[in-house]
């Protein structure tokens, strides 16, 4: 070996993978210095709840061999990846951030996502702290702690994958995979200055995966580079026959478009009125600052956005309630007191209103749908402030003071709503804290999203950096 792993960019999975593919390191040494990292930090950042050393050393050693016999063990042969952990992990329980389900029995295979990264030659390292079934946007479990944001420890990293932005945000590993319901991608991935990927609905699929509320659940990513994302979206992409919703379109490959340096052709709007409000000020500017960079000036309205976020609400509260309707019943003292009192509350909501809500989603898509015959990429807000501090409850916005947590996805869920794929890209504040805009396109059409994005990455004015702790 001639290169010196302090010499290697840890935090970027395609270095790391050319590096172990062409023998300049190997991929034993790779997750011996991840894993010194991961104990290393853990404990002042709460990323991980779990840490697969046994496992990601044999994995380790065995793509070593394989390269050494002359075999390519993958696009991402050497690279540590973590999950979520309500993703499956074979030989591991599923926590899905809940203390009841510490008492399952283990998982006896892998969630198909976490498959299909090991079979790219990626190699896990561990399972990432959440919040409590995935209901909540700070991640700050009362069982498993708080995770700590990495640009500032005191406050919170977003949630719920809020485990998973941090991790790569800390640069302790390059890829990790989370969920999104209502923004638990984006919102964290903003908050951490890191890129978080949900595609679009269906795309990707949930087999082996905790799900909180069906209709809305996706996987993604979270990266440190609109490459990254691209590779290990190209690698998720597929039919699963193990997850009905999953889809069986074309596998459109995406590296080549997030390589391009240029996006001819494509037509981008900034999304005003409803994305315009409730804001603190550098949020805003972030938007104009992309903006200004792709010489974008028309804006668009999306309809009754505000209507569609708390039809959100609704539907995953009614949805959530009744997966773990039994438990609230039997076991409610062992729940989260804020993830129980709002799962009971979604237990008393009326049929009537859950009906309406999934009429009003038809309508609210067909009036998307319509915006995107005249526009192919739209930019919004992804957070309306930059991270708030742990166990801070309210806000003031616009001269009103607001929740925290339920505000906090105020951008994210009127598009989860009808499940457009959407990548939050990192961008750096005047005050050291990152935001993230929401770079939004119709479903399928992911390529064009990380076309835009890695445009954007190329002229400098997205990036994600490592953050100092």
């Amino acid at each position: 070996m001639n290169l010196d792993i302090n010499n290697l960019d840890i935090a970027n999975a395609k270095a790391i993978a050319q590096a172990v593919q062409t023998g300049k390191i190997s991929a034993l040494q790779v997750i011996r210095t991840t894993l010194e990292h991961i104990q290393a930090q853990n404990k002042q950042l709460n990323c991980f709840t779990a840490i697969a050393t046994e496992t990601a050393l044999l994995d380790a050693e065995r793509i070593d061999t394989e390269i050494a016999a002359g075999k390519n063990p993958g696009l991402l042969a050497g690279v540590p990846f973590a999950v979520k952990n309500l993703f499956d992990i074979q030989g591991l329980t599923t926590l899905a951030g809940a203390k009841i389900n510490a008492e399952n029995p283990i998982a006896t295979q892998d969630a198909t996502a976490i498959a299909k990264l090991k079979q790219a030659g990626a190699i896990l390292v561990g399972a990432l702290n959440m919040d409590e079934y995935a209901y909540g946007f700070v991640t700050e479990n009362s069982h498993y702690g708080a995770t700590h944001n990495p640009h500032d420890i005191n406050r919170v990293a977003g949630g719920s994958s809020g485990g998973s932005a941090a991790a790569v945000a800390a640069g302790l590993v390059p890829l990790t995979l989370g969920s999104d319901t209502n923004g638990s991608i984006r919102v964290p991935a903003a908050l951490c200055g890191v890129y978080g990927f949900k595609p679009t609905y269906g795309r990707l699929s949930r087999a082996g995966v905790a799900l909180f509320s069906s209709s809305f659940d996706h996987i993604g990513t979270f990266a440190r580079s609109v490459e990254d994302t691209a590779i290990a979206f190209d690698i998720l992409q597929g039919y699963d026959e193990r997850d009905p919703i999953c889809t069986t379109r074309p596998i459109v490959e995406t590296r080549n478009f997030a390589s391009l340096n240029h996006i001819d052709g494509i037509k981008i709007a900034i999304a005003g009125d409803y994305f315009a409000q409730k804001a603190e000020l550098e949020a805003l500017e972030a938007v104009q600052k992309v903006a200004n960079a792709l010489n974008v000036k028309n804006h668009i309205t999306i309809p009754e956005a505000h209507r569609a976020r708390a039809a959100a609400f609704v539907i995953t509260a009614v949805e959530g309630a009744n997966l773990h309707f039994d438990k609230l019943r039997d076991r409610s003292q062992d729940f989260d007191p804020a993830t129980r009192d709002r799962f009971l509350a979604g237990a008393l909501i009326p049929s009537q209103w859950y009906i309406q809500a999934q009429r009003f989603r038809r309508w609210y898509r067909d009036k998307v749908r319509e915006i995107f015959t005249n526009v192919d990429v739209i930019i919004a807000p992804t957070t309306p402030i930059t991270a708030p501090f742990i166990g801070q409850q309210t806000m003031v916005l616009d001269a009103e003071e607001i929740l925290v947590r339920p505000y906090l996805g105020q951008f994210t869920q009127p598009l989860s709503f009808i499940g457009l794929p959407v990548l939050s890209v990192p961008i750096q504040t005047e005050n050291t804290l990152p935001l993230g805009v929401q770079i939004i396109a119709a479903p399928y059409n992911e390529a064009k999203i990380l076309q835009v994005a890695g445009l954007l990455e190329k002229m400098g004015v997205i990036s994600a950096s490592i953050a100092e702790n």
